[in-house]
């Protein structure tokens, strides 16, 4: 039974940082691409990040240059750095395990449950 669980998320000042991560069990963790998703309030789930089992990402543009995503495949840890934070970041934020199409993109297939990030004063 593949299970992901976050943990991380918090209250944070506007230009703060956190750092979420993510344990993935019950599965080979190394050859899975993984990414992390966020949803606001009324708001579409967002793809933030994502991560290729060779360890290239892509973000979002909305968090490029602030949020690194990384992998460690010994750890079985998805760990995302959030930098310069802003109210707009706001949203809980999920781990996946999925796969990438020949177009590039990337699908999930499993998630996590969750984990709230407010950025406020």
């Amino acid at each position: 039974q593949v299970q992901l669980v976050e943990s991380g998320g918090g209250l944070v000042q506007p230009g703060g940082s956190l750092r979420l991560s993510c344990v993935v069990s019950g599965t080979r963790f190394s050859i899975w691409p993984m990414a992390w998703y966020r949803q606001a309030p009324g708001k579409q789930r967002e793809l933030v990040a994502f991560i290729r089992v060779g360890g290239s990402t892509n973000y979002a543009d909305s968090v490029n240059g602030r949020f690194t995503i990384s992998r460690d495949n010994a750890k079985n840890t998805v760990p995302l750095q959030m930098n310069s934070l802003k109210s707009e970041d706001t949203a809980v934020y999920y781990c996946t395990a999925g796969g990438i199409s020949n177009s590039g993109s990337y699908s999930p297939a499993y998630w996590g449950q969750g984990t709230q990030v407010t950025v406020s004063s």
